[in-house]
């Protein structure tokens, strides 16, 4: 028995020494909360009281000397609002050129209407001439157009004559080269002629002499006699002896050489 009573009462005692010392902590905690809340009540009262006490002849100094001249200092705001004026500006100056792009037109439109009314008495004339002026340009473009075809008559006539003066050249040229085989022709026969006795110098035979390309002779007629039977006798006889006649080398030439009418006086022969 007395040691079940001994295990008991020590095994109570065991659970009450934990127990008193929790509620030893707890009390103890709880006071501390107490103390600790009154003193964070009663000082917040007291600091605000002394505050209260301090600001106000504070307030009552700073009104006097700080705010008149923290509001004169202030012009910072005008600066803060020309810094937005002048960011904002560019924006819109950007949208007003393409803006202003788009009217010029219609503004380039009222312009002549404007000067129209200034000038009214002066200006109603002119528009009745405007057609006149269109009239009148016509025939001015149509000037180039008569010019350019008197340009190309000139061109033409300019041609024209320099081409006669080529043919007349040419032609010189043929009549010299003609004139000079003929004098050939002429003095071959002449110095075939075998002079017969009696013949005036005055005397004239003509005879026409027909010729075939290398000057071979066809025919010789006498188409006018001197007069003298003798002579003329002496004449053919000399055409006939002269075969072939000198003729050009040119063969396009030979047409002026086909048919020769040939004139044969002494005098000349003795010249």
């Amino acid at each position: 028995m007395s040691a079940a009573v001994f295990y008991e009462s020590s095994r109570h005692e065991a659970y009450q020494l934990p127990a008193g010392i929790l509620a030893l902590a707890v009390h103890g905690a709880f006071f501390a909360l107490l103390y600790f809340g009154f003193a964070w009540q009663t000082q917040p009262d007291a600091a605000m009281s002394v505050e209260l006490w301090d600001s106000l002849p504070e307030s009552v100094n700073a009104p006097l000397e700080v705010p008149l001249v923290e509001e004169v200092v202030q012009p910072a705001q005008p600066e803060k609002i020309a810094q937005p004026d002048i960011a904002q500006p560019e924006p819109n100056i950007a949208q007003a050129e393409p803006k202003v792009e788009q009217p010029e037109p219609k503004i380039a439109q009222p312009e002549p209407d404007i000067a129209l009314p200034a000038e009214k008495k002066i200006e109603v004339k002119p528009v009745k001439k405007k057609p006149a002026k269109k009239a009148d340009a016509k025939p001015v473009a149509r000037k180039p157009v008569e010019q350019q075809a008197v340009e190309q008559d000139q061109d033409a006539r300019i041609a024209q004559q320099q081409a006669d003066l080529e043919r007349a050249e040419q032609a010189a040229a043929r009549g010299r080269l003609v004139n000079e085989y003929k004098a050939k022709i002429q003095n071959k026969i002449t110095r075939n002629i075998v002079m017969p006795p009696g013949v005036s110098d005055d005397a004239l035979a003509v005879f026409r002499v027909t010729l075939l390309p290398g000057g071979s002779i066809l025919s010789a007629v006498k188409q006018k006699s001197s007069g003298n039977a003798a002579y003329d006798n002496a004449v053919e006889r000399a055409i006939i002896k002269s075969d072939p006649l000198p003729l050009p080398p040119d063969p396009a030439m030979f047409k002026d050489f086909r048919i020769l009418e040939l004139k044969f006086q002494p005098r000349k022969a003795k010249e």
